[in-house]
């Protein structure tokens, strides 16, 4: 993705080279299914234009370009990591663009805009879950294994000593894996992973707990 000069130190995105800017991708036509939907606390109706406010322009729409770039500049690369993680490898920065063009679209559904981390990771998180799906019918039908051939640039977020444990996560079930990253590489609370799987922190606790039995078990089979 293009990026332009270095300002304090970040890396500042042109506003008209943003994922959720261009066209729609073939991983865009199931948003639909993949977003989960946002709490709403206010009408999306425009807010009044303040006295002197250049006509035709919306101030919400302004704040939402900042804050959008923002999240992408803050939350980019971790979403990567989360989505190669979660089994999304070639696919994962087309995933995340995704996951923003979502939050773009439904912006203003939000119950606040310091919910918009967690929403981006759950949507991250149901995308992944559509492709990994789509994989597994495709390989049913074509009797064949698929390539897993991983971007240059997801393999190289990945350290090397992590790569064991990564190829165990792949063979966990959907849900395991998703919590075993979000607590473990994410670094999440359970409160905040319940939030982004859509499930209780009860169910949490459970898909951690026979996560990480399984996933000791793919370990020492390993060794």
């Amino acid at each position: 993705m293009r990026r332009t000069e270095r300002t304090e130190g970040t890396e500042r995105m042109e506003r008209t080279d943003t994922p959720w800017r261009r066209g729609r991708t073939a991983t865009e036509r199931g948003a639909a299914v993949a977003s989960p939907r946002p709490v709403s606390s206010s009408e999306d109706a425009p807010a009044p234009m303040p006295a002197g406010t250049e006509p035709g322009v919306d101030l919400r729409d302004v704040e939402r370009e900042t804050a959008m770039i923002r999240l992408f500049d803050g939350y980019h690369a971790q979403l990567v990591r989360l989505a190669v993680l979660l089994g999304a490898e070639q696919d994962a920065e087309d995933v995340v663009a995704e996951a923003f063009c979502v939050l773009h679209h439904r912006w203003y559904r939000l119950r606040a805009p310091e919910a918009a981390p967690a929403y981006l990771r759950s949507v991250v998180c149901n995308l992944v879950r559509m492709r990994i799906r789509r994989l597994q019918v495709s390989r049913r039908h074509a009797d064949m294994e698929v390539s897993e051939i991983a971007s240059a640039e997801a393999t190289a977020m990945l350290h090397e000593d992590q790569r064991q444990v990564v190829d165990a996560l792949k063979n966990l079930p959907t849900r395991q894996r998703e919590a075993l990253v979000l607590r473990y590489w994410m670094d999440l609370k359970e409160r905040e992973i319940a939030e982004s799987m859509g499930i209780s922190t009860g169910a949490v606790k459970s898909h951690i707990s026979r996560g990480m039995h399984a996933l000791s078990r793919a370990m020492e089979t390993h060794r």
